[in-house]
């Protein structure tokens, strides 16, 4: 028994055992971890800035932004780690703490993106409404109330993963400590572990896109109801990158649940995790820059302000 319940290392199979791939791994992740943190750095130095930009839409955007960085943080910086040192192993600790992180910025970013969903509702269907409504008090609570969740969420999953003994196979077929994988480990009964993921999953996955769904459906009868072409494209561009940035985590999520389910190989469940740890999050800044007029005259001006700066630090 007491071998069975301290558990001391975890090993991740990562991506592919080749070690003629890991350099090609390495200098590719590390590439798109460099542009999901520049990239999203550079979104949130924008909004900062310009004062144009002090709204409720885009106060939520510079907090999403912040979110992908840490989320894409929890797993990618260990994964290169591993590579360049030649190891696979990560510590039971270790492993419960990039589970909660990565848990917690998870259901941070699905949050988020559904609190963003009911401010342009608000924006669109009640304008004249919209900045008694979203004021700053409400603005708050909201994303309090979103971080509240995560942290309740991520901790309740660690919590019960404490609960396990592990047995001697402890190898994993994922490049960062997946909830799923990690109590699919266990040699005790998981069954509890199991009806908290379904229920959680359930809950805090489906009834938010329920609620992104309806308040989009909102959005477009209303505005299908503007007589005018130019009205139609100006109510468009406000909500068309939130719901590209939506449709782009959902469809990547689903995608890998998908997969999962229909494939039996482990190692392609992992590829397929890279689309929503990785590739979602590093594209993101790219929806918004370029679908975004408000966004794209920011960082013109943020480009002049570092100009500015620059001539006077070399003078």
């Amino acid at each position: 028994m007491e071998n069975e319940t301290h558990v001391l290392k975890f090993v991740l199979l990562g991506l592919s055992e080749d070690t003629k791939l890991q350099l090609l791994l390495f200098g590719l992740f590390l590439s798109m971890y460099l542009v999901i943190i520049f990239g999203n750095l550079l979104i949130i130095l924008a909004i900062i800035t310009d004062s144009h930009l002090h709204t409720p839409m885009y106060f939520f955007l510079s907090n999403l932004s912040f979110t992908d960085i840490c989320f894409t943080s929890t797993t990618v910086p260990k994964m290169l780690l591993n590579i360049q040192t030649k190891s696979k192993t990560i510590t039971y600790e270790n492993c419960l703490s990039q589970m909660f992180f990565f848990m917690l910025f998870g259901q941070l970013d699905i949050s988020l993106l559904t609190v963003m969903a009911y401010d342009r509702f608000v924006a669109i269907c009640h304008p004249l409404h919209y900045m008694v409504i979203m004021n700053a008090q409400v603005c708050g609570r909201l994303l309090l109330a979103s971080w509240l969740l995560s942290v309740f969420v991520s901790l309740l999953h660690d919590l019960m993963v404490l609960r396990l003994s592990f047995c001697t196979e402890l190898e994993m077929s994922q490049f960062f400590c997946e909830l799923n994988q990690v109590v699919q480990l266990a040699c005790s009964d998981t069954f509890l572990n199991d009806l908290v993921i379904y229920f959680e999953a359930g809950l805090l996955a489906v009834i938010p896109l329920t609620g992104i769904l309806y308040s989009y459906s909102k959005i477009a009868s209303t505005i299908l109801r503007i007589s005018t072409m130019e009205g139609k494209y100006k109510a468009f561009s406000t909500c068309g990158s939130h719901l590209s940035v939506v449709s782009l985590f959902y469809g990547t999520g689903l995608g890998v649940y998908f997969t999962s389910a229909a494939s039996q190989n482990s190692r392609a469940n992992a590829i397929a995790s890279v689309m929503y740890t990785v590739v979602s999050p590093m594209l993101n800044p790219f929806i918004y820059s370029l679908r975004n007029k408000d966004i794209k005259k920011a960082l013109k001006k943020l480009r002049n302000i570092l100009a500015i700066k620059g001539l006077f630090v070399s003078s």
